[in-house]
């Protein structure tokens, strides 16, 4: 006899009970057990029945209700929560996903989405994933310097640790050039060559010890050598282990590269579960963008494995969105906007862009793209309609044929 999974739905919107319920039919061992209009009139019922599985509408009086989230994350340990909303404003994400909820998914519902959230997180309650040492490994990367990668991944690193309030470890893997513990104005103690000298006698406790925790947060740094003869002796087998270690332990790890090709580098892309391959919207970039994707196409890497970003991103901008996409036949996934003084002065005062400003347009897309990221959110987006081949695109397509 199968485990049951007790859920309760809670929305004002009949319609979308109803559209609920029967996206949870096709689910396997959902067993419905109550079904709300209003979450604050209902804390009380829903606590004494004990669900494992809440699915709440925050669309409506939405602070109020997260409130609510917040008490029924305390007061239910073991039942995990999916909200549901028509806002898909970065800060109404995050404030769900620190309440409590576990996944995110916006209005109108994709039926395919819902479906693959619920299962997820129905494999969690059922204990098929152990959620410990559930990892995510990403990494940065451009085969061209300037791009801004180094900046990419230590925000991104701080605002998932503030977000998710899970273990984040940042590695500097730029072996020649590393600048993460710069940005981040950090002195560590120790560095990757220490860790990779000593990983038979690696444990949690040996990584929570050696990585550099910074400041009150849940992010850990691991710095890259300071002399290039123990970086040179560090192995691309050296580098597949400390990831294999790391993700033992942390529950995402935040990876900065160099800008080349060589056999480290492509080590730690085939050791990703996501690469972040920055651009910037200029016709030398987006023909190293090009190389790349030929390249990952020849590794074998699957498209959804990589995450096209542009950065520095301006609307008047010559060369638009829409043509680098028709060019390089990959979705551009997120867009951080050109902020040159903030970031010039956070990497002066070797701080994350959101102390410098925390209501900055840079800031908010760090958080923004920190929530897309994680686990707890789902994003659909609508595919571009197809361009007319003329200008910046046709310069490529021009290129083809000869």
């Amino acid at each position: 006899m199968s485990i049951k999974i007790d859920t309760v739905i809670i929305d004002s919107d009949q319609v979308s009970r109803e559209l609920v319920k029967s996206y949870l039919a096709r689910v396997e061992d959902i067993n419905i057990i109550g079904e709300f209009d209003d979450a604050i009139n209902s804390y009380a019922e829903i606590t004494e029945m004990h669900p494992n599985l809440v699915i709440v509408d925050i669309s409506q009086r939405t602070q109020l209700t997260l409130d609510i989230i917040v008490k029924l994350s305390k007061n239910l340990r073991n039942a995990k929560i999916i909200v549901l909303s028509y806002d898909m404003d970065s800060q109404t994400v995050i404030k769900a996903l620190r309440a409590g909820a576990r996944e995110y998914l916006v209005k109108p519902l994709i039926e395919a989405d819902f479906i693959e959230s619920v299962e997820k997180i129905k494999d969690l309650i059922l204990g098929n994933i152990n959620d410990t040492t559930k990892c995510k490994v990403i990494t940065a990367f451009s085969n061209k310097g300037g791009m801004g990668k180094t900046s990419i991944a230590t925000n991104l690193a701080v605002e998932i640790a503030n977000l998710t309030n899970e273990k984040v470890a940042l590695v500097d893997l730029n072996f020649q050039m590393g600048d993460v513990t710069t940005f981040l104005d950090l002195n560590p103690a120790f560095d990757t060559s220490y860790v990779v000298n000593n990983l038979e006698r690696i444990d949690e406790t040996f990584l929570l010890s050696t990585l550099e925790k910074y400041k009150d947060t849940s992010l850990y740094v691991l710095a890259d050598p300071p002399d290039l003869e123990q970086a040179e002796v560090i192995t691309s087998e050296n580098i597949t282990t400390l990831i294999n270690v790391l993700r033992s332990v942390f529950s995402y790890v935040i990876i900065d590269t160099t800008s080349s090709f060589d056999g480290k580098t492509i080590t730690a892309l085939d050791n990703s579960d996501l690469i972040l391959l920055i651009a910037v919207l200029n016709l030398p970039s987006v023909r190293n963008c090009q190389r790349c994707f030929d390249l990952f196409k020849r590794l074998g890497y699957q498209k959804d494995k990589i995450k096209l970003i542009v950065n520095r991103y301006m609307e008047n901008d010559e060369i638009k969105i829409e043509d680098v996409e028709d060019v390089l036949g990959h979705n551009v996934y997120y867009k951080i906007p050109n902020n040159y003084f903030a970031i010039i002065n956070a990497m002066n005062k070797g701080v994350p862009v959101s102390d410098i400003n925390h209501q900055s347009n840079i800031a908010k897309a760090f958080r923004e793209l920190a929530a897309l990221l994680s686990d707890n959110y789902t994003y659909t987006s609508t595919k571009h309609a197809k361009r007319e081949e003329q200008g910046f695109l046709g310069l490529f397509k021009k290129k083809e044929k000869k």
